[in-house]
């Protein structure tokens, strides 16, 4: 893929996207998100990807919009062409997918593999909310995390205030939209922010190494099935989950990763899924 602002790489069933304006911390842009969505679709069709994982180049996750961009529109107003970025819009409809995951940001829940934030610097305003849309995060030790939207004038944008109570209580998210201090990882992993801190010097390979294993040792299948489980019981009773996850596992076991997850640990060899 010819990227701008972005690079998109594949190795081990595993796609990169990095995020390359290393120079502005790689600031949000209009160009920047239509070639994210783009690779993330890219990842989510080929059948060589099972992992995506979404990073920064260079000592940062993502700054936020554009610091260019919100000026434009300060000045400006919101008819500035600057203003794109920030509309709240989808881009096409997705079928059996709920409208709840089908807005700017928030279509990473339904694509139908694993996507993981690898949080190297700052994550900030805008960076922190696509990093919280990933279903899980990693953080180097050098990491920071800022809503930053109350100091700017601003207001918890994006579906921020539903999402970031679900992950780190009513409390721990208020504190850090009121006060739109700087979490360092120690905090961020404490507060159940990330799923693990690893050194920097080692950040990328430490990530590279969990997402080998999910693209290698488990059923893409499963991995396809449980994230849809889980995101649509965000909005489920208990008893709708229930029923769901009966009808879901009767379509397992007639599945062919059930027939070859029983026969790689019977024989005692690594699995070879094939997402059937």
């Amino acid at each position: 893929m010819a990227n701008q602002e972005t690079i998109y790489q594949v190795a081990d069933r595993v796609a990169t996207i990095t995020l390359n304006r290393p120079d502005k911390l790689n600031a949000w842009t209009a160009v920047m998100e239509q070639e994210v969505r783009a690779a993330v679709y890219e990842a989510e069709k080929d059948e060589n990807v099972r992992v995506i994982i979404l990073t920064g180049a260079g000592r940062g996750f993502c700054a936020g919009a554009d610091m260019s961009l919100l000026g434009a529109i300060a000045q400006e107003g919101l008819g500035h062409g600057a203003a794109h970025v920030l509309a709240n819009s989808g881009n096409g409809h997705r079928q059996n997918v709920r409208a709840d995951f089908q807005k700017k940001y928030s279509y990473f829940p339904s694509i139908q593999k694993p996507v993981i934030g690898a949080v190297n610097g700052p994550a900030v305003g805008l960076g922190f909310i696509i990093s919280l849309y990933c279903d899980l995060r990693f953080a180097s030790d050098s990491a920071r995390f800022g809503t930053a939207f109350a100091k700017r004038g601003l207001i918890a944008e994006y579906g921020l205030a539903w999402l970031l109570p679900r992950l780190i209580g009513p409390a721990n998210a208020l504190d850090m939209l009121f006060s739109a201090r700087l979490v360092d990882a120690g905090e961020a992993l404490r507060m159940g922010l990330v799923n693990q801190v690893f050194p920097q010097h080692s950040f990328l390979e430490s990530v590279s190494a969990y997402a080998k294993d999910l693209a290698n040792n488990v059923s893409p299948r499963s991995l396809r099935v449980i994230k849809e489980q889980v995101y649509n019981g965000m909005f489920q009773t208990l008893s709708e989950a229930f029923e769901s996850s009966e009808q879901e596992m009767l379509q397992s076991l007639q599945c062919e990763d059930f027939k070859e997850g029983v026969a790689h640990f019977l024989e005692k060899r690594a699995p070879t899924f094939t997402g059937r």
